[in-house]
């Protein structure tokens, strides 16, 4: 039980300190980046560029934004449920939600604040601008897929040394 408290604990602060550190990447973006152009960090590969986005990943849900505030709240009321509910725990599913956590109610903080989130982040061969909340889901996305292959491989083990 105390490994547990203390898991759900690690992930909640981890969550909070990836969720700082989003709202400040966000903050430095709007004063530094907004009304000028890009800055080219790395040449033909990385700049910071200031864009406004209204609508949900990739331009989508654009005049739905309620209904992905909406499914935000509850997927993360989900994570939470799972983080304590949950019995099959790895490293990857204590990071998932950590990831997943940071940046649900990353952007979810902007789009209260501002009714937007603030995107900075662009990539030269990718058309898309992100930010670091959206490198948190995407990165707990795949610690997800781990963890499913993980578990997938436990699972198929324990069967072949009950049939054995």
């Amino acid at each position: 039980m105390k490994k547990k408290w203390f898991c759900f604990c690690a992930v909640m602060l981890g969550a909070l300190v990836l969720i700082g550190a989003d709202q400040w990447s966000k903050w430095a973006a709007f004063h530094g980046l907004k009304g000028r152009a890009p800055v080219l960090v790395i040449p033909h590969l990385l700049e910071f560029c200031y864009v406004e986005n209204y609508a949900a990943a990739m331009g989508l849900y654009e005049g739905l934004i309620w209904l992905v505030i909406l499914c935000t709240i509850v997927v993360s009321i989900g994570i939470l449920i799972a983080l304590v509910a949950y019995k099959e725990h790895t490293v990857f599913s204590y990071l998932t939600c950590m990831l997943l956590l940071a940046g649900g109610l990353g952007n979810l903080c902007d789009r209260f604040l501002h009714v937007f989130v603030v995107d900075f982040i662009h990539v030269l061969f990718f058309p898309y601008v992100f930010n670091v909340a959206d490198c948190c889901v995407t990165i707990g996305v795949v610690c997800f897929g781990i963890h499913c292959l993980v578990l997938n491989r436990r699972e198929k083990a324990s069967a072949s040394q009950e049939e054995a």
